[in-house]
């Protein structure tokens, strides 16, 4: 098995542990109150923004890339990874701190709000291990194996970025500040 057979062996099975793991902790630590800690209200704003900026990002890195900026491309990419994963930070941290809000709207706009939350949370899951391999085909110099996961992660990912905007909009009314 050549070099780069056995790097990708090796980002696949971390890229499996990832994967399973981070929903799991996301699930339990959701569960989870701090007790005496001041609520973390202030953070759903924030971490919409960074969702809205992480959307924005991945529009520009695309257009990078068709453009032959491939630095950019990729510099663009790693940031939104990491705005991806600010983004999970504050959002267990103000579920570990403040009371779920539940959303307040009646009639047809509580299922379009459920099936935007619903497809949100279940694509959010999905675009884990899809974003980590597309990154791990780029980083080996796969560009066709990048190319051909990343036509898929794309579309994917901007959704999840995009409805997690979406849901905070619509459920700010009623948080309780």
């Amino acid at each position: 098995m050549d070099t780069i057979a056995l790097k990708e062996k090796k980002f696949n099975i971390w890229i499996n542990i990832v994967s399973v793991v981070i929903p799991l902790v996301v699930a339990i630590l959701f569960g989870v109150k701090l007790p005496n800690v001041e609520p973390l209200s202030f953070l759903p704003p924030i971490y919409a923004s960074v969702n809205g900026l992480t959307a924005v990002l991945l529009v520009v890195a695309v257009v990078a890339v068709k453009n032959g900026k491939l630095v950019l491309h990729q510099k663009l990419m790693t940031a939104c990874i990491g705005l991806s994963l600010l983004f999970l930070l504050m959002y267990v941290a103000y579920h570990m701190t403040s009371d779920s809000t539940t959303f307040g709207g009646e009639g047809w706009i509580k299922y379009v709000y459920y099936v935007i939350l619903i497809s949100h949370i279940i694509l959010s899951i999905v675009i884990i291990p899809l974003v980590l391999r597309t990154f791990a085909k780029g980083y080996l110099k796969q560009f066709e194996a990048h190319r051909k996961l990343a036509k898929i992660t794309f579309p994917i990912w901007l959704y999840v970025a995009v409805t997690g905007v979406v849901v905070y909009i619509m459920i700010a009314p009623y948080y309780n500040y």
